[in-house]
């Protein structure tokens, strides 16, 4: 149904504090300026009263905010009410407390609205995580790393990515490998064992080889490596990659990587502000399949600038032909942290519809070339209020975005932006230790996110 125009709508929630709680839901039908969330002492002049029954669950007032605005708007968001980043989770709770599959999938399209698709995708991609990764093992931990830094920005980046020199990239490295060196000492004296180490960014592979191999050569020395199950870097960007910096990786034991396109349409590399080409996509891919790594990942994303549904069906096809083990697809997010926000703050509500044709071509095109959806999550102002799924060969999922999104383990992250979760499972809950964003803070007070990790993490 298309899109009606709405001027203003004043909303009203009584008897509820949290209204911010409320707030994504709306988003989901109303753009920001068409509608205000009343102020409680200008509460008679609103359009619409959500809550006059004084409701505390937030769920059942989700519930009046979805059956008024899908009746005003005509949209039946297929997510239902759910606001959050991890489905596949809440999947998991309910099931555990149900011990039935029909009713988890029952009240996941009764209480939380979602169509039947997604209830049974994420049903799906629940079961098959339990029976290939399982459940992480007591006193283990997700590592990740960061490294940001990439040579462009691109348009859609809300990441921490700095375009800066070498002797920049040199003093923050000088900084990791001193974290670096803490963490992996600090976790063998604690008995907290690496299950997973993941490279992201930013891209790392803007270090150069030799930067890499320090990086990796510290990590192997610092850590207790006996027990890892994956290590993963985003090679990322085809035009940073080279035979000798795969090399390196290869060398050190890297079993898997990452090589994201995000598109194979030359025009809208520009358009994103990516210097790269299809040819160098492809070049890329073949040096990894020469190195024979364990595992290859592929990123594309549905909703980019000027792109059509054939456009995006014609990149999936050339990705897929190249036959990497796992491709992840994005639903394009407009944060506020980039420049796309700044170009046009409504362009991910215009390509709703195109990113919801996309993602049924990524089903389909994906499934009869034997890839298995294996997680799954959703981020703030995706077009649409989609998602983002990763798919895989069988056996070839990545255990460390499964943990990342079951918030079932501590994640010890390293690094400028880094976000430390540590698990506490007597509370099934997770207490977070920041590293600072800016890469130039986190050189100056890296002693700080040392004591930061010592008081959070080690001593808890």
């Amino acid at each position: 149904m298309k899109r009606r125009t709405i001027l203003l709508y004043r909303i009203r929630i009584p008897n509820f504090e949290k209204k911010y709680l409320l707030d994504e839901l709306i988003k989901v039908f109303l753009r920001p300026e068409e509608y205000e969330i009343m102020a409680d002492e200008d509460m008679n002049q609103a359009d619409i009263t959500f809550n006059s029954e004084n409701y505390q669950d937030k769920d059942l007032i989700k519930q009046q905010i979805y059956d008024k605005l899908s009746e005003i708007t005509g949209l039946n968001p297929e997510w239902g009410i759910l606001t959050g980043v991890r489905p596949v989770k809440l999947c998991g709770e309910i099931f555990d407390e149900t011990g039935s599959k029909d009713e988890t999938l029952k009240r996941l399209e009764n209480h939380y609205y979602l169509n039947a698709e997604k209830s049974h995708l994420i049903m799906d991609i629940l079961e098959y995580q339990r029976q290939t990764a399982g459940r992480p093992k007591a006193d283990t931990a997700g590592i990740y790393i960061g490294i940001p830094f990439c040579p462009t920005r691109c348009v859609y980046c809300s990441f921490a990515s700095n375009q800066v020199g070498e002797s920049e990239i040199a003093r923050y490295m000088t900084a990791l490998h001193k974290e670096i060196e803490y963490c992996g000492r600090r976790m063998k004296e604690t008995g907290i064992s690496p299950e997973t180490i993941y490279i992201g960014g930013g891209t790392p592979t803007t270090l150069n080889a030799g930067q890499l191999t320090e990086m990796t050569e510290a990590i192997r020395r610092s850590f207790d490596m006996s027990k890892v199950r994956e290590f993963t870097v985003e090679a990322g960007r085809p035009d940073t990659i080279s035979e000798e910096k795969l090399r390196a990786l290869k060398d050190a034991g890297v079993g898997r990587i990452s090589i994201n396109p995000q598109s194979m349409k030359e025009r809208t590399m520009e358009l994103i502000g990516r210097k790269h080409t299809p040819g160098d996509i492809v070049k890329a891919f073949e040096i990894a399949e020469a190195m024979g790594f364990d595992s290859i990942n592929a990123d594309i994303i549905a909703g980019l600038p000027d792109e059509t549904p054939e456009d995006f069906a014609d990149t999936l096809n050339k990705v897929i032909g190249l036959s990497p083990d796992n491709i992840t697809v994005h639903s394009l997010a407009v944060k506020r942290a980039s420049k796309l926000k700044d170009i046009d703050s409504d362009f991910h509500y215009k390509q709703a519809a195109a990113v919801s044709e996309m993602l049924d071509i990524a089903g389909s095109k994906l499934a009869a070339a034997d890839y298995i959806p294996y997680y799954l999550y959703r981020q703030k102002h995706m077009a649409g209020a989609y998602e983002n799924t990763g798919y895989c060969r069988k056996g070839k999922e990545c255990i460390y975005n499964i943990r990342i999104m079951d918030d079932h383990q501590t994640i010890v992250a390293l690094g400028a932006g880094g976000m430390t979760k540590v698990y506490y499972p007597e509370e099934d809950r997770l207490e977070r230790v920041p590293n600072v964003t800016n890469y130039q803070e986190y050189i100056g007070r890296i002693d700080e996110m040392l004591d930061r990790k010592e008081k959070g993490l080690f001593r808890r």
